[in-house]
């Protein structure tokens, strides 16, 4: 892991504290770094899922992803959403800490699936649980869509299931599309906690960057950016 000394750590955050003050429309993008202080390990760093699984050992939770509570970083995305600031988050955690920190939906996507989320397969409505739907890979949980378009009409009853993407699953059109239409807006996107190698969403901040604007990398191990 990389750590600047103290005096090199100040000026850049005060020269990104800069960046996005003289900016317009700034856009964030996440990783599984911001929710290590939560209690869920990342993927490569000392203690991450990948690290240990490559030396033969299990990675360690320290709670569990009902009990895990949004950490400062998610709480600071947040009120610089609310100040209207970070005009949209593009997140590849699958925790649910954004949609339970309080952030819109309508700011966020969420490029491989949120574990408190399933969606109907007929209707598309999605439904956000207090736990973890219990099923990963877009396959049904069990459950059947409630919604009703009009009164005195039956239910959709479509089947319901996760929105956790599996390797080989392409990533979801709308969130997709979404982040996709904010990084060609954004003049500054900022990444936090994530290595950008899974594709294609660590290339999307590369958009914002190859049509004029800035780009900040922000994390504890080096990038292919």
């Amino acid at each position: 892991q990389i750590f600047d000394p103290p005096e090199e750590l100040e000026r850049k955050v005060q020269e990104l504290a800069d960046l996005i003050r003289s900016s317009s429309n700034v856009v964030f993008h996440t990783g599984a770094g911001i929710s290590t202080a939560s209690g869920i390990p990342d993927f490569r760093g000392p203690n991450g899922v990948w690290t240990m699984e490559e030396k033969g050992l299990s990675p360690k939770f320290d709670t569990t992803f009902e009990n895990a509570r949004p950490s400062k970083t998610h709480m600071a995305l947040l009120g610089l959403q609310r100040v209207g600031i970070l005009k949209f988050l593009v997140s590849q955690n699958v925790d649910g800490l954004h949609v339970r920190s309080g952030f819109p939906r309508d700011k966020l996507a969420e490029l491989h699936g949120n574990m408190f989320v399933e969606e109907c397969v007929k209707c598309g409505k999605q439904y956000v649980r207090d736990a973890v739907v219990g099923s990963m890979g877009l396959k049904p949980t069990g459950r059947l869509c409630s919604v009703t378009k009009a009164r005195g009409l039956r239910a959709c009853r479509g089947k319901l299931r996760d929105t956790i993407l599996d390797w080989e699953d392409s990533l979801p059109d709308r969130d997709l599309t979404l982040a996709d239409e904010a990084c060609r807006k954004a003049d500054l996107s900022v990444t936090l906690g994530t290595s950008l190698q899974i594709k294609p969403s660590g290339n999307l901040p590369l958009i914002t960057k190859k049509r004029g604007g800035k780009l900040v990398i922000v994390n504890l191990q080096a990038t292919k950016h």
